[in-house]
């Protein structure tokens, strides 16, 4: 049995879910998923279908659904093979609890994915990598050599034939040199005080003011930094009772949910990226 994801965003317009689903039936699949978005503000129409085939050539049916649907609608449409695992590159520094939880989570099989490399500019968690027998790349990244660094990475990153990256608490800020090769597909994590709470110590200036809430924010990094489209987010209450180090914690365990479930939502196709926000279909 062959399974196969569709994404299709376009204006909206009368007939589109009728239409798709059609030419589904007529090519012998069956629907086991279908939800659609109107964003009423800017008039377009999202769509994501799951479907199998006991029979499938994609290369047909690909090129049937372009000249015999999308073309009609004027869809930006993506299909993808569900059986397919992208490759996904970690990139960390020198916090582990991200990269342990995504290391211990894809070791389960709990990610339909595969990870060929992990980069950081720092060694300190190479002996990480050894133990979960990922190739580790140290790439060392000065403000003098940054330029350089990245030219690194992305041989790397196309040596590999890396899918997207996720940044495992990364503390480097990547430039458009990366960006503009692996648009929407850089997954960041960061703790959910910003801007209120910047700096090196977010949770030692919300510890003084008795912050009541916190949280954690994954999404796509842009040029604009922590403004990317935002791909999942949770918070939790705290009390006067915390300590630093009980929100550094807490904080800690809510960037390792948030970030996996970001990363879960961006490997199953989950995720649609438009105008800087996201649809995301659950």
């Amino acid at each position: 049995m062959e399974k196969i994801i569709i994404q299709i965003h376009c204006n909206d317009q009368p007939g589109i879910i009728a239409s798709v689903t059609n030419f589904i039936a007529i090519h012998k699949g069956n629907i086991v998923y279908i939800d659609q978005h109107v964003d009423r503000e800017q008039d377009i129409f999202f769509m994501r279908v799951e479907s199998e085939f006991s029979t499938f050539n994609m290369d047909s049916f690909t090129f049937n659904f372009k000249t015999k649907l999308a073309d009609n609608f004027k869809m930006k449409w993506r299909i993808y093979d569900a059986k397919e695992k992208p490759k996904m590159a970690i990139f960390v520094s020198k916090y582990d609890h991200c990269l342990y939880d995504i290391l211990g989570r894809y070791k389960s099989g709990e990610l339909h994915c595969q990870i060929p490399l992990i980069i950081s500019n720092h060694l300190d968690l190479k002996a990480t990598a050894d133990y979960f027998n990922i190739p580790f790349f140290h790439i060392p990244v000065t403000k003098d050599s940054k330029v350089e660094a990245e030219i690194k990475q992305l041989k790397l990153l196309k040596q590999y034939h890396i899918d997207f990256i996720v940044l495992a608490r990364y503390m480097q800020i990547v430039s458009s040199q990366l960006i503009d090769v692996y648009k929407n597909k850089i997954i960041n994590i960061h703790h959910s005080f910003l801007p209120a709470f910047i700096g090196a110590k977010p949770y030692h200036s919300a510890f003084k003011r008795g912050v009541k809430i916190i949280g954690a924010t994954s999404h796509y990094i842009t040029e604009e930094l922590d403004a990317g489209p935002i791909i999942e987010q949770d918070v939790a209450r705290v009390s006067h009772t915390y300590s630093i180090k009980d929100l550094i914690t807490k904080g800690r365990d809510l960037e390792k949910i948030v970030l996996a479930t970001a990363i879960k939502h961006h490997i199953n196709r989950k995720v649609m990226v438009y105008n800087n926000k996201t649809v995301i279909f659950y």
